[in-house]
């Protein structure tokens, strides 16, 4: 069973870090990604329901660059269909928030914070010991 969660936690290739997250362990700085986006969705929500449409376009901004970063980080050298699958998923969730951009639609907003959200319960389901060995690899 370990396996399959270290090629999870492998989908991801080692980041390098600056700015005083030198510290953080590649896991911990994907699920930092993860809760700047759901942070940034719960944002565009607020924007979106009191008219701010400036707000709303510049939280909405971040999380596809949040979702772009997620994405670009993901390993493609790990042999899983979990990788490409992971991709698909992003690029759908970029779409997603480019349409509750220019359709002020909060029902795209929240399923791209239910997919995130389910991504990021997995990503810190993973158990340290696939972590390490996943990272070994990297």
């Amino acid at each position: 069973m370990a396996l399959g969660y270290s090629r999870g936690a492998g989908a991801y290739q080692q980041i390098r870090t600056g700015g005083g997250l030198e510290q953080a362990d590649s896991h911990g700085l994907i699920t930092l990604l993860m809760d700047g986006g759901l942070e940034r969705i719960r944002l565009a929500q607020a924007c979106m329901a009191t008219g701010n449409v400036a707000g709303k376009g510049e939280a909405i901004s971040k999380t596809i660059e949040i979702v772009g970063g997620l994405q670009s980080g993901l390993n493609h050298d790990v042999d899983s269909p979990l990788v490409g699958q992971l991709d698909a998923l992003y690029d759908y969730m970029s779409r997603r928030l480019l349409h509750a951009n220019l359709h002020s639609d909060p029902d795209a907003l929240d399923e791209v914070a239910r997919l995130l959200g389910q991504i990021r319960a997995s990503w810190v389901a993973i158990p340290v010991e696939a972590r390490q060995m996943a990272g070994a690899g990297a």
